[in-house]
């Protein structure tokens, strides 16, 4: 990839070179900043409204702050590739989010400038108060500490708790709030609301830039006029807003609303607030996507809009035409409004990711039954658990990896109470260029330990279908989870009519001799090709598709066991007490004696990459499988 910096970039190999130019070159730096991600995205794919709406606060930061002694701690890093560039990674960024390339997000292991590795939202400002405080007990009295944090990762539990623990503590910690009405999707809520008051109350910004005027005039008489100014806005914050400024109130100094996008501006305000010791949050305006027309208009889209002509903003599409299956997300997004229709106790519940999800298809047929409550797993699962106490069915939909955050919920406030509520945990299995923050490795080990829980995966969208209408029938009293992985599945005709599954009842794929596959979710397909392919070879393999980890179908497992002395189990989740660590203990339990081969993700974490690559290297994919059975077949031919 022949993509060149511009004049200043191609000369900033870190922050030190970044900080040797001068204040009026800046705004060339953010010009070519902001280009050369357009130039890399268009072509490699990636994130890209996130990071061209923080450029000029990525580099004022690293301009005024002496990075990376001064630690800069970056939420959920969708906006630090601008960052990435800045600190040494500018002539490899080319590879980013590609197999055994930089990682998507900021990593502690690539770069000393990353200071705390991120993938899931709002931890910034906990972390970077960790620091603050190891600095204050090492005296480090010197030492800044800033959280960059947007405003719909603000909306999450663990922000409010940090900021209240911020408070009382006497440390050098500011807190970027950036603000673009935006996560993935428009942000919802109280506090966006209240930073909306905030930024666009007329009387109070008109005052605000009188009273500026004003002392710009009278400045020349004394050098006090910054404190008189300060004094002044704190009294009309309280005054207008008709309330106290709530950050204010968890006492941080508040400094804001300004200009994100004006480096100038933000370059002196962030040069004085390193002088003002304890917590302070600078409040900054910006548009996602700012600098490339499309993004801006339809930021949702241009989140991470795969490869595109970076002239006409054409999204480019794979050449071919023949019809593909639909993705998984969409075949629930459907399915769900199908059902929705036909039960009025349904209601669709999403943290913060309808369109990744797909569930903004049910928000736009029937919105007063689907509710996106803001980044807080947390409170989608307990808020589900109270809709269900009343009986309603939430379907309520989180990514696997982000159901981490929300697994006291789920034990406590939903389990234990055997509350019928249903998981639709998108992005399980391996997700791909988004590596370990959001492979979703553990959800079939963390789900099956728990009592009342019924854990199910579809090996394709009929099943997919099919599960959800068995999840929400009457007679389920327990929590049902159903998880499946991002990106399509297999079927093209997949819109077949509704079937029940008797809860915890396998199916026989095709019968065979010698050895039994036994598999759980989408990796059934790879099966499925192995067994045609190994056909050909000679072996006669046996499939059978489980469709659920917890209950396992014991009655299909006695006779797999009582047939064959050699299986192979094959999952997209973690070995370690996952699918394949269930059949071994049901063999243990009910004193079978076959020997049992495991294929699924190792006990590490995988990197980013395509799925094909990562299936590979993780040997669960068509070949490992194939593998695998000759392996045990030539076992059985030499005893």
């Amino acid at each position: 990839m022949d993509i060149q910096p511009g004049e200043l970039l191609r000369k900033i190999d870190s922050p030190s070179d970044l900080r040797k130019l001068e204040e009026k070159d800046l705004q060339q730096v953010v010009n070519e900043l902001r280009q050369f991600i357009i130039d890399i995205v268009s072509e490699n794919g990636g994130h890209f409204g996130a990071s061209l709406g923080v450029v000029e606060m990525t580099v004022a930061l690293h301009y005024i702050f002496n990075t990376p002694y001064d630690q800069l701690v970056w939420d959920v890093g969708h906006q630090a590739y601008g960052h990435k560039i800045l600190t040494g990674r500018r002539d490899i960024f080319h590879t980013n989010r590609i197999y055994k390339g930089i990682s998507g997000f900021p990593k502690r292991s690539e770069s000393e400038y990353d200071t705390f590795g991120v993938g899931h939202s709002s931890t910034s400002i906990s972390a970077a108060l960790g620091m603050a405080v190891a600095s204050r007990l090492k005296g480090e009295k010197e030492r800044q500490h800033i959280a960059v944090i947007g405003d719909g990762a603000m909306t999450a539990g663990l922000a409010f708790e940090a900021l209240n623990h911020a408070g009382v503590e006497n440390s050098n910690l500011l807190v970027v709030l950036n603000d673009n009405c935006m996560s993935i999707d428009p942000n919802v809520g109280a506090l966006k609301e209240y930073l909306t008051d905030m930024t666009t109350s007329h009387t109070y910004n008109k005052v605000k830039d009188e009273m500026w005027k004003l002392l710009g005039i009278i400045s020349k008489f004394g050098p006090n006029a910054q404190e008189i100014a300060s004094k002044i806005e704190n009294g009309i914050k309280a005054t207008l807003l008709k309330q106290s400024n709530l950050f204010e109130s968890l006492r941080f100094r508040y400094f804001g609303p300004v200009d994100g996008h004006d480096v100038h501006r933000l370059v002196k305000v962030l040069n004085d607030l390193k002088e003002i010791p304890g917590p302070k949050i600078l409040h900054c305006l910006t548009v996602k996507g700012k600098g490339f027309a499309n993004a801006e208009k339809d930021q949702t889209k241009w989140h991470a809009p795969g490869l595109f002509d970076k002239i006409t903003g054409e999204i480019h599409k794979p050449a071919n035409a023949a019809p593909s299956p639909p993705k998984y997300q969409d075949v629930f997004g459907h399915t769900i409004v199908e059902l929705a229709e036909k039960n009025p106790k349904i209601v669709g519940i999403t943290p913060a990711m309808p369109s990744g999800c797909s569930l903004n298809i049910m928000m736009k047929a029937m919105p007063e039954r689907a509710i996106d409550v803001g980044i807080a797993e947390q409170h989608a699962v307990t808020f589900s658990a109270g809709l269900a106490t009343q009986g309603m069915i939430p379907f309520c939909n989180i990514y696997s990896s982000f159901m981490q955050r929300g697994y006291d919920q789920v034990i406590h406030d939903v389990a234990l109470q055997k509350l019928h509520v249903i998981f639709c945990l998108d992005r399980g299995g391996l997700a791909g260029a988004d590596g370990p923050t959001h492979h979703g490795a553990f959800d079939l080990a963390y789900l099956r330990c728990i009592p009342n829980m019924i854990v199910s995966a579809p090996m394709n969208e009929e099943e997919l279908r099919n599960l959800m209408y068995t999840a929400q029938l009457d007679e389920i009293k327990s929590p049902f989870s159903i998880r499946y992985p991002r990106g399509s599945g297999v079927m093209t005709d997949w819109r077949t009519p509704f079937k029940k599954i008797e809860t915890g009842r396998g199916r026989m794929i095709c019968d065979g001799e010698e050895v039994a596959i036994l598999t759980i979710g989408h990796p059934g397909n790879f099966a499925v090709k192995a067994c045609e392919e190994l056909k050909r070879e000679g072996f006669s393999p046996a499939h059978y598709d489980l469709r659920f980890v917890k209950p396992l179908d014991a009655e299909l497992l006695h006779s797999v066991f009582s047939r064959f002395k050699k299986i192979i189990t094959v999952e997209d989740g973690c070995i370690m007490g996952g699918f394949g660590s269930a059949v071994a203990e049901f063999m243990i339990d009910h004193n079978h004696s076959s020997s049992i081969t495991r294929l699924g993700i190792p006990d590490q974490f995988i990197e980013h990459g395509e799925p094909k690559e990562l299936y590979h290297e993780c040997h669960f994919d068509v070949e490992a499988i194939k593998n695998a059975v000759r392996q045990q077949v030539g076992e059985s031919i030499l005893a």
